[in-house]
């Protein structure tokens, strides 16, 4: 444990990309499988499940510390973070320890689900006393599943393959599954991901396990920089970028499985997409994005939510939210791994697949064509009428890497300017981390009425925290301390005095929130320090950028 707490002291104490590799492979160097087991499922994403409950924790704590209720809460407010908070608080330690990390994580930490809630005191008290502040940090943040630290996925994977010479895309495909919610690594699995690479593993397709996906970089440029920055549109193949749901549909060993960006098995949640993979070739895995499709066309992702967020799906949801995949690229043919052949090829693969298969849940994603960077441009501005977040820039002559990276070739991301609304701050709470002592997190509302109504009033339909400078948020937050009309526990209430522009990816009807209206991805693109309150927008403003669609 005092390892790996010292492992997360150093990642953590930079931004480096340099430093934190050199870390990451200095502590797996050293550190036996079986801790590096644990170390790579946390630091490549994985968390179990919560193993002592939010509220219970706070009271032995609390407890332990010998604080008042009040004062532990003070203390939270202020820190923002509840295991840093607690390893804060308790007394010093009274014993020692020179358990290793899987030793804590097999035998102390995964047993606490287990254990009754009247004998969590005492069992806990007796962690707590062997355990230095440093090392209470990292205990309380596996604890609370809220281990957090700097370091990618790709970062993880990039120090397993310098530490075993394994190549990086060997280890990123031996990754996949290794992070699962409820997963239990162990010195074994850490010797598989670190393997030297054999004739079976290279030849053998028999597992349902999707590739590394690949990701785009934004291109946030002006349009006339781009033959420039990026070369003639010729050079690249072009279309829309969809919203909805990434994911891989693999076709091995008689079976078919749907897997999501996220590593997430979803083949249950789409069963057409399953019957749809029966009716491949084996040997196939197809990349693309998963959407409701009715009329010829996608569906707003709103639409796609109300199927994710359903226990069970009837014949009736089915007939109402038809989905596909739109297919963009095919990464294995016959069992042949295609991810080195070029972008241009491996399209032509997929279409000529498309084309004998001719399956209605299969669509080919469109390609995009024009003369010149600017003509694109007059395209592009059809976006958000088509339910599109701008367009998808790959390069004919790239290979499909792993992750978000630049070394076999590019994928670029040309975004569409995001909708924006003027809106009025109302509430307010205390950030987290480095934030915990400002006001950072604002919920912000739209009028009723147009100016002049009788009582018109100021409704809530988003909440942000990002996009405002460090010094701004200073300000803003001083603006709140001295506007404060009431307070719920964190939470403050203040008179409504400043406006600011929410920018957001998409809108859409909801019964769910008191304004009907709900927005994706909100955040603060400026502070309208030029405009009175008096002047924000209203509901009927916000509801004239729904979809024309919607009804």
């Amino acid at each position: 444990m005092k390892a790996f707490a010292a492992l997360y002291r150093a990642l953590d104490a930079t931004t480096s990309s340099l430093a934190k590799q050199a870390a990451l492979q200095q502590y797996l160097q050293a550190a036996p499988p079986a801790d590096a087991a644990w170390a790579i499922y946390f630091l490549a994403g994985g968390k179990p499940r919560q193993l002592v409950p939010s509220r219970l924790l706070r009271e032995i704590a609390r407890d332990a510390a010998g604080l008042p209720e009040w004062l532990f809460d003070e203390s939270y407010d202020a820190v923002g973070d509840l295991a840093e908070t607690i390893a804060l608080l308790l007394p010093p330690p009274t014993e020692a320890h020179d358990l290793q990390l899987a030793q804590w994580m097999e035998q102390h930490l995964l047993p606490l689900r287990k254990t009754p809630p009247e004998a969590l005191p005492g069992v806990l008290r007796a962690q707590w006393a062997q355990l230095d502040p440093a090392d209470r940090l990292v205990y309380f943040k596996l604890i609370t599943g809220s281990f957090r630290v700097g370091v990618s996925r790709l970062q993880a994977t990039q120090a397993l393959a310098a530490v075993s010479g394994v190549d990086a895309k060997q280890i990123a495909q031996r990754l996949i599954g290794y992070t699962h919610i409820g997963g239990q690594p162990t010195a074994a699995d850490y010797a598989r991901l670190i393997a030297p690479v054999s004739d079976d593993e290279q030849t053998r397709r028999t597992s349902g396990h999707p590739y590394p996906f690949f990701l785009a970089h934004p291109l946030n440029l002006p349009v006339e920089r781009f033959d420039e920055a990026v070369g003639p549109p010729g050079d690249w193949q072009i279309e829309w970028k969809w919203d909805g749901i990434r994911a891989q549909l693999v076709r091995r060993a008689g079976q078919a499985w749907v897997w999501s960006r996220g590593e997430e098995l979803v083949t249950d949640r789409f069963p057409e997409l399953q019957t749809l993979g029966m009716a491949l070739p084996d040997g196939t895995v197809v990349d693309g994005e998963i959407v409701v499709w009715r009329d010829g066309r996608a569906q707003p992702f709103a639409e796609l939510q109300r199927r994710i967020g359903r226990k069970t799906l009837g014949a009736k949801l089915l007939r109402e939210l038809p989905v596909v995949l739109l297919a963009y690229d095919l990464l294995e043919q016959d069992g042949e791994d295609l991810r080195t052949h070029p972008q241009h090829e491996r399209r032509a693969r997929l279409d000529a697949l498309l084309a004998a298969l001719d399956h209605p849940t299969l669509v080919a994603s469109p390609l995009l064509h024009g003369d010149s960077w600017q003509a694109l441009a007059v395209q592009r501005e059809q976006a958000r009428s088509l339910g599109v977040e701008g367009m998808m820039l790959k390069a004919r002559a790239a290979q499909y890497g792993v992750g978000r990276t630049k070394d076999v070739g590019t994928w670029w991301k040309w975004k569409i300017d995001p909708l924006s609304i003027d809106a009025v701050l109302i509430y307010a709470q205390r950030g987290h981390g480095r934030r915990a002592s400002l006001y950072s997190d604002y919920t912000f509302a739209v009028w009723d009425g147009p100016p002049g109504a009788e009582n018109r009033a100021l409704v809530p339909f988003a909440k942000a925290y990002s996009g405002l400078t460090d010094a701004e948020m200073g300000r803003v937050d001083a603006v709140i301390r001295k506007t404060t009309v009431e307070s719920f526990g964190p939470v403050r209430s203040v008179k409504p005095t400043l406006v600011f522009e929410l920018g957001f990816e998409g809108i859409a009807r909801s019964g769910r929130h008191k304004s009907g209206i709900a927005v994706r991805f909100p955040r603060m693109l400026r502070w309208r320090e030029d405009k009175p309150v008096e002047e924000a927008d209203t509901l009927d403003t916000l509801a004239a950028l729904l979809p024309h669609s919607d009804p």
